[in-house]
């Protein structure tokens, strides 16, 4: 059995293994949330702002959001003024996902499938 020893040293980020074990997600989506688990809380989170330190298209940011948005693991809404005028979107970014009770026949809290599974993907 080889053994892998990496030296934090310093710059490094420490996170939930939970999405990456979660096999309902693709790779692109692991890794965009990784990447946004890995940035601070003011980090311009714009689709523009995580396509500019990736090597990723604004499209291709825009579908693994729509993925995790789906997943439960990332929450966006529209932020107005007073006037009803958009000022940006505020982004909820979790290591786990989060469904409201409401909503029927989706998932909850717990741990992903990390079984064999005999569904054809």
């Amino acid at each position: 059995m080889s053994v892998f020893r990496v030296e934090h040293t310093q710059n490094y980020t420490v996170m939930s293994n939970y999405h990456l074990r979660d096999k309902t997600i693709s790779l692109d989506a692991k890794g965009l949330l990784s990447l946004m688990l890995s940035l601070p809380e003011d980090w311009d989170y714009t689709l523009s702002g995580l396509a500019h330190i990736s090597m990723e298209s604004k499209d291709a940011i825009r579908s693994a959001v729509r993925e995790l948005e789906h997943a439960g693991y990332v929450q966006r809404s529209r932020v107005r003024d007073e006037k009803g005028c958009l000022l940006g979107t505020e982004y909820i970014i979790r290591e786990q996902p989060f469904f409201n009770s409401g909503n029927v026949g989706e998932p909850g809290v717990g741990f992903p499938n990390v079984g064999e599974s005999n569904a054809i993907k």
